[in-house]
This record gives structure tokens, sequence and C-alpha cells, in this order.
């Protein structure tokens, strides 16, 4: 059974280390360029599927060798593609340059992500699902329309903001889980995200507008989470980063996979303990990515995940 559907996506990402990051007009010399399998709809979808649960993703792909190269990386990871459409345009990239210290610089060309549709997701069945993975590197008409049609089912509705942009009411007021950034709290909300105390006062005001938790990564201070009834910030693991590309696609995958353990799924809400249990697995998750290269080869597995807990209890 289905367990998790995944709409967003997928991008084959050129990736080049170099010393630095250029500035404006420099040319500056780096690694050899690698091709990994990216997009943050394909990066979370194989998250929650290396953590042993049934995924499907629904996205669209060029008809270049990068389509073909994307779909079958998810196959081998036990990701279901028959919702995974070639369309004539390019397959979605991204030109990723990271620097000595892991952090990364990214521009994206979104090609046939943005022509994923809300007729692709009308096409596809929800019975089997119980949660839905949304991001925002597909066109904002097309995620809504995933979020309703998934409420429609009873299934919970968990949405990265990212890349940031302004959302529309309809969509944050459907939204049972929100997972962003600082800097995407602070665009969603347009106040000021310095410190905690800032975090904390940005995520209730989209409490306010109809989003039932908001749990903000918070990078290397672990995250930041917000309901109605409580407020916690969330330790990570600390890591030596060689490349946070994947991190937080990490941390909402392990979080996902963690959530929909819960027994009496579409009876209540999750409770505040099972909450912060699948927050602290996702810490996990995302500080483990950010010590290997690459998007998805660096995603862990369930077994690497509950190792590397034990190893830090």
């Amino acid at each position: 059974m289905n367990r998790i559907l995944v709409v967003g996506s997928l991008n084959a990402d050129l990736v080049v280390k170099s010393p630095r990051f250029p500035q404006p007009g420099e040319t500056i010399s780096g690694e050899d360029l690698k091709i990994i399998p990216g997009g943050k709809g394909a990066n979370q979808a194989v998250a929650a599927a290396r953590q042993g649960v049934d995924v499907t993703m629904i996205g669209r792909v060029g008809s270049d060798n990068f389509g073909a190269f994307l779909v079958e990386n998810l196959k081998s990871n036990r990701v279901d593609t028959s919702h995974v459409l070639a369309d004539d345009s390019a397959t979605g990239t991204a030109i990723i340059v990271v620097d000595a210290n892991g952090q990364n610089s990214i521009v994206l060309s979104p090609g046939a992500n943005g022509k994923v549709s809300p007729a692709d997701v009308d096409s596809a069945s929800f019975l089997n699902s119980k949660l839905i993975l949304l991001q925002l590197e597909i066109p904002t008409p097309t995620v809504l329309r995933a979020a309703q049609k998934a409420r429609e089912h009873g299934m919970t509705v968990l949405l990265n903001p990212a890349p940031a942009k302004p959302l529309p009411a309809e969509l944050l007021a459907i939204v049972d889980i929100l997972i962003p950034n600082e800097s995407e709290l602070a665009l969603l909300t347009g106040l000021p995200v310095t410190d905690v105390a800032s975090t904390e006062t940005a995520a209730k005001e989209i409490l306010k507008q109809g989003v039932k938790t908001v749990i903000v990564t918070l990078g290397s201070k672990g995250a930041l989470l917000v309901t109605d009834t409580q407020v916690m910030r969330v330790d990570t693991y600390q890591v030596d980063a060689v490349d946070t590309t994947a991190a937080g696609d990490a941390f909402i995958g392990g979080f996902a996979a963690k959530i929909i353990e819960r027994r009496n799924w579409r009876a209540k809400r999750p409770t505040p303990t099972e909450i912060e249990t699948a927050v602290r697995y996702g810490c996990a998750c995302g500080a483990l990515a950010a010590t290997k290269f690459g998007a998805q080869p660096s995603l862990p597995t369930q077994t690497e995940v509950e190792t590397f807990i034990l190893h830090h209890s």
C-alpha cells in the first residue's frame, strides 16, 4: 500500500566543488563536474523510501537523457514512478556550486517541472496514501490542487515552502504541517527571523492562517516545533558537514516516514510526543545527509539512521 505521495520536481543536479563561491564577473577553478539525481520532490521521495515506507511520485521529466536517468534512479530506490510523465521540454536542472565549508549556491532551470499540472494530479489515485509531501519547484496552482485533493481523501498535508515565494491563503489554510527554514518563514510572514524568539513569533503568525503545525529547520541548531499548544526547540546532531545540499530534504523525508508510523492515523491529529519524536528522527536524517556529497547519494537508509541515533544516544 502506498503510504506517502510526493508531488514535486525532478532535477539533474550539475555539481561542482570549488574552494569558494566566485564573485560577480570572476572565473575560478573547481573540481570535475558531477551529474547527480536531485529536485526537492524526488529528493524527499527517495529520503522517505529509504526509511522503508512505500512512496509514489507525481511529476514530469523531459524526453532527454537526463529524464530517463532520473526515472531509473527513482525506480532503483523503490519509488513508484507510474505517474512521472515524459514531457517535450528539457528535464529540470540545478547548477550547484559547493564551497570548502560544504555550503551551496544553486541556480534552478525548471524545465519540465514547470509543466506539472492540476490535471496530472487529478489523474493519479490518492486512495491508499496517508500523507502528501509538497514543495514549490512546480507551479503553485498544481501544489494547491494536490493539497485540496489530499484533503478530500483525508490525508495529512505536509508542505515544504521552498524555494521561498508568497503563497495563497487558501493553500496555507489546508496545510497540516509546514516545514520552512528561517529565510522561508521570514518571506511567508514578512517578519524578521533572527533568533529563537523571533522565529517563534513568526511561526505563530503562520498558525493564525490555518496551519496546524510549524517546524522551522535551523540547520546546525536543529529545529523549532510550534503548535497551538507547544513550543520546543529540538537539538540536532553535530557532524562535520561535507555538503548541505539535501540535508533539508533528508529531514523532511525522515520526519514524514516516522510520523506515519502512528496508529489511528485519521482518527486524530498526531500527539505532541509523536511530532517531537519525528522531528528528532528527521534531525538525524539531515545530519547524516550533510556528511556526504551530492543530493540523493547523501540520503541515509533506515539502518544508517538507527545506527547513528544509537551511537549518539
